[in-house]
């Protein structure tokens, strides 16, 4: 059988790719992300979940898996982690104790809170290759891009009413 022949113009287009371009900018802020966090151990999924609680305590697990655009799965497996660690607790909710309830612990809202400052260096860190007009279009297209394309998305992102995004 032969090898079909290689075409670094095939490359070429392939990393050109809006998809290949944004699934590696995610990987380099989540690095970028868990470095500045490594003395505290989160993950830039944890800190939405804990950032979300905060501002939504109680809220049950599926709307905090919309409010972050995370599967089912991957919410219960962030929720599992931050529950070992002592960073929230899950309960049967008053109204319906088939759902969930999830509540920022004392010990969560420290970590989040020591995590600010991380963060914010990570965010820094993350857009310093850009000007500051340069940084104000990569969000306003990138809110663009998943506004407009949402209904592809494979979970919902279903903020909590009072804190929409912004439209560009």
């Amino acid at each position: 059988m032969a090898t079909p022949p290689k075409s670094p113009t095939s490359l070429s287009r392939l990393y050109a790719r809006p998809g290949f371009l944004l699934r590696r900018a995610h990987q380099i802020s989540a690095a970028v992300f868990e470095d500045a966090c490594k003395d505290l151990g989160l993950t830039p999924a944890q800190f939405g979940v804990l950032t979300v609680l905060q501002a939504h305590p109680g809220m049950g697990q599926s709307s905090l898996a919309r409010a972050l655009g995370f599967d089912k799965v991957t919410v219960l497996r962030v929720l599992r982690g931050l529950e070992s660690r002592g960073f929230v607790a899950r309960v049967p909710a008053e109204d319906n104790k088939r759902n969930i309830s999830v509540t920022l612990t004392a010990e969560g809202a420290s970590v989040l809170q020591q995590a600010q400052k991380p963060a914010e260096k990570a965010y820094k860190r993350l857009m310093a290759p850009l000007a500051r007009e340069q940084q104000e279009q990569l969000l306003e297209l990138l809110q663009l891009l998943t506004g407009e394309l949402e209904e592809e998305a494979r979970a919902a992102f279903v903020p909590p009413a009072a804190a929409r995004p912004l439209s560009p």
